[in-house]
């Protein structure tokens, strides 16, 4: 297992009130392919916490991944529905947990918030 997805997967409990401000909850098992062996991590999301394990267990949606992708999704190197619209991952299930859990993702490297690009420029023009 990467290094990026244990970080990535420890971080969320204490990044989840920060995030997770609208009412979701269910839990999403999110499934790694590394050869011939698949790693389960199950999330429970509610609002404003999550709790993670490794393990395989009941859940409202699935969300199949290489190990591969997943790090890069983490690592802002790819996007979770591009990924998923190219079906390079496969997800079934309550796809707001998905919507949720995408918000967790960092942005691509080198990204700048339009609005931010706006209010720079709105400030040279004065």
């Amino acid at each position: 297992m990467s290094e990026a997805i244990e970080r990535f997967f420890e971080s969320l409990p204490a990044r989840a009130p920060g995030v997770l401000r609208a009412p979701v909850a269910g839990t999403l098992q999110i499934d790694l392919s590394r050869g011939n062996e698949t790693i389960h991590w199950l999330v429970r999301m509610g609002p404003g916490r999550i709790e993670v394990s490794q393990a395989r267990g009941p859940a409202d949606a699935i969300w199949y991944n290489s190990e591969d992708l997943f790090e890069r999704l983490v690592t802002g190197r790819a996007q979770a529905i591009a990924a998923v619209l190219r079906n390079e991952s496969t997800y079934s299930g309550n796809v707001s947990l998905f919507f949720a859990l995408r918000r967790f993702f960092p942005d691509p490297p080198g990204t700048r918030d339009p609005r931010e690009v706006a209010r720079r420029q709105a400030g040279r023009l004065r």
